[in-house]
């Protein structure tokens, strides 16, 4: 795979990995175990640029493309797919569309502090009644006079405790068809009437924060909307495009772990007088994981070369997000039955890095709204 990568690509793996095992590694377990927000690693990211990989330099960003952010959230997931999605989400599905929609003065105002870490943000799109459905959404935003009254429950929000700035998506007129009439706004962690639910109890990836965004009567000027009135459900959905990227690259760095965890224990673990690397069984099962992660990092890569081109890329992301998803459910499953019974204990990564891995299929459109995207791309 090196052959594909250019000398900045390798030097920032390089450098990401570094960080990963030694500022993130050595707390992985305890983080998984109390659920506690990796804030100081958080902060270290953003000082070395990581909070926003493919954000313009002119707007805080390190102005990197979107391979190398597909490295970037790889790199991290292969130690700590928590801390990658913390990332993930701040690059792909904040600054973004704030990138692509916001003001000059929205870009100086938030599009900069959250590019350059100093802000964190939060993707609000989700609803109680709206998963996949992500038209169906019931949160209101009505004008009164030059103002919006943002009412609503927003849903499993990453980085909902401790973000600065919400973007989230609300109605603002009813239409036949639902995906009309819902507009962008960017809300700051201090509006008035905006609550925070407890931060929820997850299967995986416990140190990323997930809670419920509740409003109520938040008074907002029209300085806060992003893009047009009307443009919502087309903003959440380029948004949407560029995040499934980067849990595609979260599903195959955790996919690598699994991978390196296996061949560690496979070379060690003794069984009838050898190592259990030395059995075909064991041998054909680390082969197929390789086969797997590798296919699942180029079409990961090939989204985001497709996107960096300038091209549509919703069907590339899609299939890269479907087919990661997938393979790391079975990659880390193969990596627990390596390890046999210990794979079952709490005592080994593997456990955790199983547990880690159902996410992928669900959040940023669950695997079988991907295969309607696919779809409905080969058939239009």
């Amino acid at each position: 795979m090196d052959h594909l990568l250019n000398e900045q690509q390798l030097e920032v793996r390089q450098a990401i990995r570094d960080f990963a095992e030694q500022e993130i590694r050595p707390t992985v377990a305890a983080r998984d175990a109390s659920g506690e927000f990796p804030g100081d690693i958080v902060k270290k990211l953003g000082e070395l640029g990581f909070m926003g990989v493919n954000t313009p330099e002119e707007f805080g960003g390190a102005g990197m493309d979107t391979v190398t952010y597909c490295i970037v959230v790889e790199e991290l997931s292969r130690v700590d797919p928590a801390v990658a999605v913390i990332v993930s989400v701040n690059n792909s599905l904040v600054c973004y569309p704030l990138e692509k929609f916001a003001t000059p003065k929205q870009c100086e105002e938030w599009l900069k502090p959250l590019a350059s870490g100093k802000m964190l943000g939060a993707f609000c799109l989700t609803e109680p009644g709206s998963g996949s459905d992500a038209a169906a959404i019931s949160t209101t935003a009505v004008k009164n006079g030059n103002d919006w009254i943002i009412n609503g429950t927003k849903q499993f929000i990453t980085n909902g405790q401790m973000s600065d700035a919400y973007l989230i998506f609300a109605r603002t007129e009813k239409s036949a068809d639902k995906a009309k009439g819902v507009t962008a706004f960017i809300v700051p962690r201090d509006a008035k009437g905006l609550r925070r639910g407890p931060n929820e109890k997850k299967m995986g990836i416990r140190s990323s924060d997930c809670c419920a965004i509740i409003f109520e009567d938040v008074r907002l000027s029209d300085a806060y909307r992003l893009g047009k009135e009307g443009d919502g459900f087309k903003i959440a959905m380029i948004a949407l495009d560029s995040g499934r990227i980067g849990i595609a690259s979260q599903a195959v760095g955790l996919a690598q772990g699994a991978l390196e965890e296996a061949v560690k224990y496979a070379k060690s673990r003794q069984q009838f007088g050898r190592p259990i690397a030395e059995f075909q069984a064991i041998q054909f099962k680390l082969a197929d994981m390789e086969m797997m992660t590798e296919a699942a990092r180029l079409l990961s890569y090939n989204a985001a070369s497709k996107k960096d081109s300038g091209k549509r890329y919703t069907h590339e992301a899609a299939m890269a997000k479907l087919f990661a998803s997938d393979m790391v459910m079975k990659v880390t499953l193969e990596s627990l039955q390596i390890h046999g019974g210990n794979g079952y204990l709490r005592d080994y990564p593997v456990e955790r890095m199983l547990r880690d891995a159902k996410v992928t299929e669900i959040y940023e459109g669950t695997s079988e709204i991907q295969r309607f995207i696919i779809a409905r791309s080969l058939l239009a």
